[in-house]
């Protein structure tokens, strides 16, 4: 990892990014003007319309009429995200590519940020930054970049794998269309996780680079990408990550040890994950609530059998016996509680 000093951009770079839509025709206008107001390059917007039954398409074709850096593509019958990702993505003509949800936004001078990043270093396939997520008025952003971080390809894969998920909301990443080229499409086998795909294959065509200290897009919260805390919905998403790493993991174009490292890295972060959820979400039980220490320990041994030898596991068993004291519950909430703020403040900061 190198720390590096930002510099202006000094070309106007070509970027094209592509809008999604289904059902968000109220978003499309404010998304759209986020990406036309950019300074410093030059953006065209495609707005993938995927046969949304509430006339987005009239917004968007509205929005094409006004500008004509704005283009539609329109779905006569409803395909889903990832096909509508990827037809879109297929007929980008930038040098570098955007893909953001028409419920999102870019803040402003995001682009140029990110331009000037990639500009000045060839070996970076994409760039992100921090996404401040909201709900319904985007907050005032920062803008004004404090350093540039550098990770080479497989260290930042490693430090995803440490990590066990995904460190990217997706509107904040500007991607070179070279590097989306090289890597293919959004995997239509991963329809929760081929974002986290996505990254993981680009940074191991290159390098991965990082806009720090300014806010560089606008993350809408809402009901329908909000996760509830069911077991299933959990072990979904813990199975869905783990599904990614499966695919890495089997892709035998990269080399056999480093895979060995990214299965070993990666199973044991999702485990000992597994267990801490089912600790939390035990500690928070109320009446009704069928979720059960053995579904967490069952999906847990799933993804790593030797999980059963850490010290997380023995809490878990203690747990489900009833021997942990109301003492020992209350101080690993606790720990969990500051463990979870520091990933967090690290994430905002440092990006993994």
């Amino acid at each position: 990892m190198r720390l590096l000093r930002p510099r202006a951009i000094q070309t106007k770079p070509t970027v094209s990014v592509v809008i999604p839509c289904y059902n968000y025709g109220g978003y499309l206008a404010a998304a759209v003007r986020s990406v036309l107001d950019q300074p410093g390059v030059a953006a065209d917007v495609l707005i993938v319309d995927d046969a949304s039954p509430d006339g987005s398409v009239e917004e968007a074709r509205r929005l094409a009429r006004r500008d004509d850096r704005v283009s539609v593509l329109e779905h006569e019958k409803y395909q889903g995200h990832i096909a509508t990702y990827n037809d879109g993505l297929r007929r980008v003509t930038g040098k570098y590519v955007v893909l953001m949800s028409a419920d999102d936004l870019l803040t402003p001078g995001s682009l140029a940020r990110a331009c000037a990043l990639l500009e000045s270093r060839s070996d970076v396939s994409f760039v992100y930054g921090h996404a401040v997520d909201f709900r319904d008025s985007p907050p005032v952003p920062r803008t004004r970049p404090t350093t540039w971080t550098i990770w080479g390809g497989r260290e930042w894969v490693e430090r995803l794998c440490r990590r066990g998920g995904n460190v990217i909301s997706s509107p904040e990443v500007v991607m070179r269309t070279d590097a989306l080229r090289a890597v293919g499409l959004y995997d239509p086998e991963l329809p929760h996780t081929a974002d986290l795909h996505m990254w993981l294959k680009a940074a191991l065509v290159g390098n991965v680079g990082r806009v720090n200290g300014a806010d560089q897009a606008f993350y809408r919260l809402h009901d329908k990408n909000m996760h509830t805390s069911s077991f299933a919905t959990v072990a979904e998403d813990i199975r869905e990550r783990f599904r990614v790493w499966e695919k890495l993991i089997g892709d035998e174009r990269y080399p056999t040890a480093s895979r060995m490292r990214w299965k070993a890295l990666s199973t044991r972060s999702l485990a000992r994950e597994t267990i801490r959820v089912g600790c939390v979400a035990d500690d928070s039980r109320e009446p009704g609530d069928d979720r059960s220490l053995d579904q967490y320990a069952d999906l847990a041994t799933a993804i790593w059998p030797d999980v059963v030898r850490t010290a997380a596991w023995q809490q878990l068993k203690r747990r489900s016996r009833g021997d942990e004291s109301n003492w020992r519950r209350r101080a690993n909430l606790a720990e969990w509680s500051l463990r979870n703020k520091v990933r967090w403040h690290r994430l905002r900061v440092i990006g993994t």
